[in-house]
């Protein structure tokens, strides 16, 4: 398997749709969101399995000194292949020159993170708003 990498901001939604919604994501019931929000962030990576969308990780930055992770998602099947670690080190590369890169990481996510680097705060917490639609 010969996975390569892409810096991309247009995508078909129904490849956007099929990634989204192998996670389990409730974003993936609206693809045609999920288009437009792709082209209005400042970072998009990509993976792709030949012409199979399996991965992508968007971040939004301040310009100077701090980015914000906002998606990264691997295809189930393609989990444990270390997919999901490139597309955080091609994050932080590009944002290699800010003062931080923040995320927000369900618990049974922290691992993962702490293996590509982030460290968990201890005196903060994140917080929500979600649209009735969701």
């Amino acid at each position: 398997m010969d996975i390569i990498y892409q810096d991309i901001h247009d995508f078909d939604k129904q490849e956007l749709q099929e990634l989204f919604l192998s996670v389990e994501w409730s974003s993936g019931h609206f693809p045609d969101k999920l288009v437009e929000a792709m082209k209005h962030f400042e970072t998009v990576y990509t993976a792709w399995d030949s012409n199979k969308l399996i991965g992508l990780i968007c971040a939004m930055d301040d310009g100077i000194m701090t980015a914000y992770i906002h998606y990264l998602l691997v295809r189930p099947e393609y989990h444990h292949l270390g997919i999901g670690k490139q597309l955080v080190k091609m994050v932080k590369e590009h944002y290699t020159d800010y003062l931080r890169i923040v995320l927000v990481a369900y618990n049974e996510e922290l691992d993962f993170y702490t293996s590509c680097g982030f460290k968990k705060a201890e005196d903060t917490s994140a917080m929500f708003i979600t649209s009735l639609w969701t």
